[in-house]
């Protein structure tokens, strides 16, 4: 399970927000890679009131063994007091196994 791939899907308030904790944490070996995505719209319940925003997704491609470390990073780096972090298992099945290969050694192990 520990060198299993997984990807925490978040959301931001903008692209650099994004790109700053991305950077932060491929630098700390919590994920190989950070894809941040095109700003999408956002439409949900937060303090009793519909909102309706923009927002900037991003996926974090990481092992599933140092997922919650990696999460725990997501959580201290937000801004929003309760941040989307999902957690989606990857199936090596139809993936690329060079690609989950990279992913394994561009992870640190010490993190899991």
């Amino acid at each position: 399970m520990k060198n299993e791939v997984a990807v925490l899907y978040t959301t931001w308030p903008d692209a650099e927000s994004a790109a700053s904790a991305g950077r932060s944490l491929v630098g700390e070996q919590l994920c190989a890679c950070v894809n941040i995505l095109s700003p999408m719209r956002s439409i949900y319940r937060w303090e009793e009131a519909v909102e309706d925003g923009a927002e900037t997704p991003a996926l974090f491609k990481t092992t599933a063994g140092v997922a919650g470390a990696l999460k725990d990073r997501i959580v201290a780096l937000h801004p929003y007091d309760n941040p989307c972090v999902l957690m989606l298992p990857v199936s090596s099945e139809g993936s690329s196994g060079p690609f989950l290969a990279w992913i394994g050694h561009s992870v640190s192990p010490l993190h899991g």
